[in-house]
């Protein structure tokens, strides 16, 4: 059973917030981006600001040499992608060959690692219908290269209440959104380690749930971590629960791990 909690929807962007913005050099980073990957920068720092225009509509970026064509379908949507190719929530090294995604959403992250690494694979998890629809359209192209369990991540196997809301950001096992499905769930243990097994190591795991993330990550053994090279996680923490084989920063949002040296895959 999941414990309840309350999701974690994304407000409009008041002035306070953007003032704040314009102090931090991240934003600079994703502004810069915004010019040199979007086709129409202008329209597209309208809606991520103003919350302009509207939807559905499409977004159209050149990214590392690939043209994308990233259908959104709400303001939140344009936030996923400013965070994910803008602001580089996830950066890669482009060197990366297996990828794994807990909470695929509509496929903008996959989209990015599926670009960012040309000769990446990535496995995908997403249980809510509405997205999957959207993930295949988004990933148009990219089908010989991603896998797609129609599933929620958790900590056992099994079927569990996931909560959910109109844009399909924010719902998760447990979260009290009002309206709720539901769904199948993948132990995530078993599935890394099925993952490992078959590949030798995991060069990204991402973590973007919206609950469980912490107990998820807590209950990977380390003899798991140390094949995990680097985790992204969508939490704000206050040190490094993963001090004994990751070194942690903390990148907005977003708690990013990578492998010590001493930890390192075949070290």
């Amino acid at each position: 059973m999941v414990e309840p909690s309350e999701p974690k929807v994304q407000k409009g962007r008041d002035i306070r917030t953007v003032l704040r913005a314009l102090f931090e050099p991240r934003h600079y980073k994703a502004l810069k981006k915004i010019f040199l990957y979007h086709d129409h920068p202008v329209d597209f720092i309208g809606r991520y600001i103003f919350r302009v225009g509207s939807y559905p509509c499409l977004q159209s970026l050149c990214f590392n040499n690939r043209k994308l064509q990233l259908q959104v379908f709400s303001w939140h949507d344009v936030l996923t992608i400013n965070e994910i190719f803008f602001r580089m929530d996830y950066e890669t090294s482009g060197e990366e060959k297996i990828i794994v995604d807990f909470g695929s959403n509509i496929g903008i992250s996959a989209a990015f690692f599926l670009s960012a690494a040309e000769q990446s694979f990535c496995y995908l998890f997403e249980p809510l219908p509405t997205n999957i629809l959207r993930l295949k359209q988004n990933l148009s192209g990219f089908e010989a290269r991603y896998k797609l369990e129609e599933a929620a991540v958790a900590l056992r196997d099994g079927r569990e209440e996931f909560g959910f809301e109109e844009t399909g950001r924010y719902g998760g096992l447990g979260v009290k959104t009002g309206s709720y499905t539901t769904v199948p769930c993948l132990d995530a243990i078993t599935l890394l380690r099925n993952i490992v097994d078959e590949h030798g190591s995991i060069d990204i795991l991402k973590i973007d749930i919206e609950a469980l993330e912490l107990e998820i990550l807590a209950a990977i053994p380390s003899w798991l971590l140390v094949k995990i090279k680097k985790i992204f996680v969508e939490q704000t923490l206050s040190n490094n629960p993963l001090a004994a084989t990751h070194n942690y920063v903390q990148y907005g949002s977003v708690a990013q791990f990578s492998l010590t040296s001493s930890c390192g895959v075949g070290a």
